[in-house]
């Protein structure tokens, strides 16, 4: 599949995925203004124009990535494992269902999905994942 941040400086490659995720964590809703709806894309993501992406070390374990020019997101990285999350919005054309719903417990009363998800809280989420690292 095939995405791009909103000024074209750069391009992403990423496996073929069918479903999204909406992460309502504090994080997230600070970086984007509301849930990051992503979608989980594995180690195996190609970035072109590389020299165009800014990091930014949230946390011990992950980084989050935007394009310096027009400041789109483009991805959420796992240090450990180099795991990608990817914002759906940045894929082109692409066909997704949203298949769950992270840090539920987080999420504030102003907004509500009405896709019917698996909502786990953050303590849920913390066991799923590496052993209770927080958020970032």
């Amino acid at each position: 599949m095939k995405g791009q941040c909103l000024c074209g400086a750069v391009r992403l490659t990423v496996p073929e995925v069918r479903e999204a995720g909406a992460c309502h964590c504090d994080y997230c809703r600070r970086w984007g203004g509301g849930p990051l709806l992503s979608v989980h894309c594995g180690p195996d993501v190609v970035v072109e124009g590389r020299e165009h992406v800014a990091v930014y070390a949230s946390s011990a374990w992950a980084e989050r990535a935007f394009c310096r020019h027009c400041g789109s997101h483009l991805y959420y990285r796992m240090l450990g494992n180099g795991s990608h999350f990817v914002p759906a919005g940045l894929l082109e054309d692409a066909e997704l269902e949203l298949t769950m719903q992270i840090f539920i417990d987080r999420k504030p009363g102003y907004y509500a999905l009405a896709n019917q998800t698996p909502m786990l809280t953050g303590e849920e989420v913390m066991r799923m994942f590496a052993g209770g690292e927080g958020q970032g």
